[in-house]
């Protein structure tokens, strides 16, 4: 009976109030129907909820005791409110909601508790016993006992029962480690190894389910059909095929009726268990009875055999060739069945004349010693005839026994070991029915663990006395009589039952009924768990159900896969499919245990302590040996398709965080291979580019330039390393928010252009130091980047500020102080994205200066993905006039053959000659316009200043006037204001690197008053417009070139004359690398070196831009 709980507020009325009396109030003295509740505000209702912390709190409640820790309740609980959720905790069905929360129409919430239900016997191990003891034991046990015989029955099923066994210890581990929700084996699966495994393992659990339905149904028809109405047979049952054609349409109808049946209601399913559990117990008892009986009495049946073969004797009675009647000697039913004419002239089976027609006791008893005949296994091939051992017959030398009319018992099947372990298994599946009750259980964590291993201990001893006793009670050929043909098609382990076989018959197929039924209504809520957990989108319409909670289009598609077992037709086929599925199930259950015991995880705490992984070891090793010895095909297959459903979650990507084991595995894993990478470094063999990719994000926190991703995957093809990083000015308190917005923006980039690798926003005073922190401490251990790509600062003439291509400069100098290898990629907008592909053109590499290789092996790698698979690679190298050029494209050959690059190589020679007036034109534009900019700069930082002291000198004003002298300011002439723009910090003016040199700090006095007046104002923009008027004559004048630096010359001489033997050769390739000059030593030709770049790049579409980590990256050493 559900208790609810109703929380009321109570008024914070202290002892200290006069007019509070000290009265309490009880709800059940004293009601107030006309108090209406006052509505939720817009805070309650967006308030977050959850199982076990509580936010919600009043004023009214906590008062002034807790005011000193109010400002935590918004987000932490009172320990009261989280003890009071801890004992109001319920277990609802996973899957569908993880706490409920039921309001009543006056919006006070209640807590509907269940109260305590089922104990360990009633809950665990009657379900467990009933599960277990089922259509195998009654069908095929006999069979398998008599093929196999006791001893290799006996190691049948101590193999399987010790793989339940280990399995429910580590089942019992995992379900004593916290609170289990309804969901049995997947929830513990998927909670334990991760969304992967867990929809892989639960949906193999749930085929298992439901093919045990069709060997149930299939078992249920095979009693009804051989053993109560043979009449009822549509098609006749002379032929093997049309006894399976009877059991697909009566399966089929068996099915469609219980599909009915659970689709009304499972309390009608739960009604009858109970009945069903009697008819177990009761055939078991019989069984037992039978056997004392058997040593005591003879049995009333009895096998007819020809020589050592045995008959079917369904169409005589009397086991004899001729009978007397009224002295008259006539053939019998036996000899009609192999002789021909009248009994003086018959033509009939050499066989049948040669032997002796002999009857025998089918249950011999206890007191004779058929133990040791059915000690050893009898195995036969398909349609062999099943002879007793030890039997007098005579050879014939005819081939008539081979006529299958004549009335033998022959195997149905070809017997073997393997085979009979796939058959047997199902009889040992039933150990997860506890677990999958566990939402109705008083204590799971005890109950689970005793119950389950009871029940498998109990039910393996059962088994065990069954073997024993059946081989020594019943004849060894009606052992191997798998339908009971020979004793009038009687059920074999009925011929020992007492009072009467019919109890075994009746209670057998009642007892395979209720197993289907059970399977029917288990197997849709384990597919509905499954569906409302979202990791398979596929399955999210199975997560729907009817008003009841019934999974009603789960039950459908459960209903469409038992058909597919029936209309298979066969219950020794059937039971090996259903094998592996629960075999998988079994294996990732101890997987599951043995992954957590290894890790020591600090939440791994089971209450039940009889575990260790060398049990879950052995368990999960038996039970992937037991997959393979029941059908290797059939294991495989199951295998291929868990693996499928494994790669699809995984692809699809589970966004399921549950803390798995398997991802504290790969904690493990990773820690263990970053220790043992920062042991050496990576030889050359093993380098490849690990890239930090410095980003710029727009003023809407996106990716200024996708492309350079795309570059990046192009490069990469999901190989290695990937750091994709990025800068935001300011404090980490003020632009937290921002930062993770930027990281989100960054990812949903990476995503759509297929980029693999991790992402990383940082918050800092300035780009520049975010920048130089992230070269330094990017990455872990052994596992850091090596090579840093960024884009070319692609305004950086028009930009007013020099921020951009200063940052750039330091950037050069701290990759190469840091021995990294960097990557510049110029119109990098223009570069091509991952849908493109390039039919043809070229990749051209300019090898000016040696470094380490890079150069050559970017191509190569960029030539692994199908953007560039198409293009041919170029190199290009520059010989002097003392060089060889011959000879020098011949090494190269030869080295590239070497290092297994298939490229064109070309020799290019670069004649001294004199410099260009272009050349000096550059170099006088270059430096004019840097002395401009320093100019400019200058000016800048005066205005600063003077604005500085402008704002000291008035609050120091203000501090100095007295207050009488207010009003006399009202007549005096009013300063004109001028409006500035507010400086923008280029760097931290700590940062010695960063500071500009130029500038000289000029000492200011509170003594001196400076103000703009209108004049100064006037003069002041005329100057900047005479400055402005200078810059654009600079164009039109001739320079005097011998005050030029001699160095610039040189420099740009070398850029313009490599500019245009690049241009010529190159201006049509899709790429073209080159090296990368490195920065002067002194920041004072910083902006010379910007237009050096741009010189030696001009006129070329895509430019990588190389410079190498002082290393070598590739070697012709296998």
């Amino acid at each position: 009976m559900p208790t609810n709980f109703t929380v009321v507020p109570v008024e914070d009325t202290p002892l200290s109030d006069p007019d509070y009396d000290g009265d309490i109030l009880k709800e059940e003295d004293k009601e107030e129907p006309d108090m209406v509740a006052e509505p939720y505000s817009v805070e309650d209702t967006l308030r977050e909820t959850s199982s076990l912390i509580s936010t919600d709190h009043d004023d009214s409640i906590y008062g002034k005791n807790m005011a000193l820790y109010e400002d935590e309740m918004d987000s932490t609980p009172m320990v009261s409110s989280l003890l009071n959720k801890l004992a109001n905790y319920t277990n609802i069905t996973q899957g569908v909601v993880e706490h409920e929360e039921a309001e009543s129409e006056d919006g006070i919430q209640r807590v509907t508790v269940k109260g305590p239900q089922m104990g360990t016997f009633i809950g665990v191990f009657l379900p467990c016993m009933q599960n277990i003891l089922g259509v195998i034991l009654f069908l095929r046990l006999t069979w398998i006992v008599g093929t196999a015989g006791i001893m290799e029955a006996l190691a049948i099923i101590f193999m399987c029962c010790s793989c339940t066994m280990l399995t429910a210890i580590s089942m019992s581990a995992i379900a004593t480690n916290g609170v289990v929700p309804a969901g049995g084996s997947y929830y513990m699966i998927s909670r334990a190894l991760g969304p992967e495994f867990g929809g892989a393992v639960g949906l193999c659990f749930y085929l298992g389910t439901t093919f045990a339905g069709s060997m149930y149904i299939l078992g249920t028809m095979e009693i009804f059909l051989t053993y109560i109405m043979p009449t009822a047979n549509v098609f006749g049952e002379e032929e093997p095929y049309w006894m399976q054609n009877n059991m697909r349409i009566y399966g089929t109808c068996c099915l469609a009726i219980m599909t009915l049946v659970v689709f009304v209601g499972v309390k009608y399913v739960n009604k009858l268990a109970l009945i069903f559990l009697s008819c177990v117990v009761l055939s078991i008892m019989a069984i037992y009875a039978g056997v004392i009986q058997s040593a005591l009495k003879e049995s009333n049946f009895k096998i007819c055999l020809l020589g050592n073969r045995t008959l079917k004797n369904s169409n005589f009675d009397k086991c004899e060739k001729t009978e007397v009647i009224d002295n008259v000697t006539r053939p019998t039913e036996v000899w009609k069945l192999f002789c021909q004419g009248d009994l003086g002239n018959a033509t009939c089976d050499e066989y049948f004349t040669l032997n002796n027609l002999t009857v025998i006791e089918a249950v011999p008893g206890l007191r004779n010693n058929v133990i040791s005949e059915n000690m050893w296994g009898h195995y036969g091939q398909y349609e062999a005839i099943v002879e007793k051992k030890g039997q007098r017959s005579e050879w014939a030398s005819d081939n008539s026994d081979k006529n299958m009319s004549r009335p033998y018992v022959l195997n149905d099947i070809t017997t073997f070991f393997t085979l009979l372990v796939g058959i047997y298994f199902p009889s040992v599946t039933g150990i997860m029915a506890g677990s999958n009750r566990s939402g109705d259980l008083r204590d799971p964590q005890r109950s689970i663990p005793t119950g389950t291993i009871m029940a498998i201990a109990t039910t393996s001893l059962i088994y065990i006395s069954c073997v024993v006793l059946f081989g020594a009670c019943i004849e060894g050929v009606a052992l191997r009589d798998k339908y009971g043909v020979s004793v009038k098609n009687t059920l074999v382990v009925s011929t020992l039952a007492w009072p009467s076989s019919w109890v075994i018959v009746i209670g057998s197929f009642f007892s395979c009924c209720g197993a289907g039924l059970q399977s029917l209504t288990g197997a849709p809520r384990i597919l509905q768990a499954i569906a409302r957990d979202g990791i398979m989108p596929f399955l999210q319409v199975f997560g729907h159900s009817k008003a009841n909670g019934e999974p009603t289009w789960a039950l459908l598609l459960t209903a469409a896969i038992c058909e597919i077992g029936i209309l298979i037709a066969s219950l020794d086929d059937v039971a090996p499919i259903l094998s592996m599925f629960f075999l998988m199930c079994y294996l990732f259950v101890n997987l599951a245990c043995a992954v957590q015991t290894l890790l020591r995880t600090p939440n791994w705490r089971p209450r039940f302590k009889f575990y260790h992984w060398s049990l879950s070891f052995l368990g999960m090793s038996l039970s992937l040996s037991l997959m393979f010895v029941s059908s290797w095909f059939y294991a495989l297959f199951v295998i291929l398709i868990a693996g499928c459903i494994y790669k699809y979650i995984e692809y699809r990507g589970a966004e399921k965080e549950w803390g798995d084991g398997i991802r504290g595995l790969s904690l493990n894993a990773a820690r263990y291979a970053l220790i043992k990478l920062e042991e050496a470094p990576p030889h050359t063999k093993n380098w490849r580019p690990q890239l930090l990719v410095l980003l710029k994000l727009d003023s809407d926190l996106g990716v200024k330039h996708p492309r350079l991703l795309s570059f990046t995957s192009q490069l990469k093809a999901g190989k290695g390393l990937t750091i994709v990083c990025s800068v935001l000015e300011g404090t980490y308190m003020a632009r937290g928010a921002d930062a993770k917005l930027s990281e989100q923006n960054i990812k949903a980039a990476m995503a759509k252009e297929k980029t693999k690798g991790f992402c990383h926003v940082v918050v800092s005073s300035n780009q520049r130091d975010g920048f130089s922190h992230l070269i330094q401490s990017a990455g872990l251990g052994g596992m850091k980047h090596n090579a840093v790509l960024v884009a070319w600062p692609a305004h950086w003439k028009q930009s007013e500020s020099s921020l951009s291509w200063k940052n750039f400069i330091e950037t050069i100098r701290e990759t190469t102080a840091a021995h990294q290898a960097l990557l510049v990629a110029k119109n990098i907008d223009t570069f091509p994205t991952n849908q493109d592909r390039l039919a043809e053109g070229t990749i051209d590499v300019w090898w000016i200066v040696h470094d380490g290789g890079l150069l050559m092996l970017l191509p190569f790698l960029l030539r692994q993905h199908k953007v560039w698979r198409k293009c041919k690679m170029r190199i290009f190298t520059v010989a002097q006039m003392d060089d060889n050029s011959i000879q020098m494209k011949k090494d190269l050959q030869t080295f590239l053959y070497h290092l297994r690059l298939e490229a064109k190589v070309e020799v290019v020679e670069m004649h001294a000659g004199d410099i260009s007036a272009f050349t000096y034109e550059k170099t006088l534009v270059m430096e004019q316009r840097s002395q401009m900019l320093k100019q400019m700069q200058l000016s800048k930082t005066e205005r600063e200043r003077e604005i500085q002291s402008i704002s000291d000198e008035s609050r120091n004003s203000v501090r100095r006037k007295p207050c009488d002298q207010k009003t006399s300011h009202k007549n005096k002439s009013q300063v004109p204001t001028v409006i500035l723009d507010e400086p923008q910090l280029i760097h931290d003016r700590n940062t010695k690197s960063h500071a500009v040199q130029n500038d000289k700090p000029t000492p200011t006095s509170d003594r001196v008053h400076m103000t703009w007046t209108k004049e100064k104002l006037i003069s002041e923009r005329n100057r900047l417009r005479e400055a402005n008027m200078a810059v654009r004559d600079i164009f039109n004048m001739k320079p005097e070139w011998e005050n030029l630096d001699q160095t610039n010359v040189r420099r740009m001489h070398t850029a313009v004359k490599l500019n245009e033997v690049v241009v010529n050769k190159s201006q049509g390739a899709q790429l073209v690398l080159l090296n990368m000059p490195g920065p002067p030593k002194n920041q004072g030709g910083d902006e010379n070196y910007m237009e050096f770049l741009e010189v030696l790049t001009d006129g070329l579409e895509r430019v990588l831009l190389v410079r190498g980590g002082g290393r070598e990256v590739i070697t012709i050493y296998s």
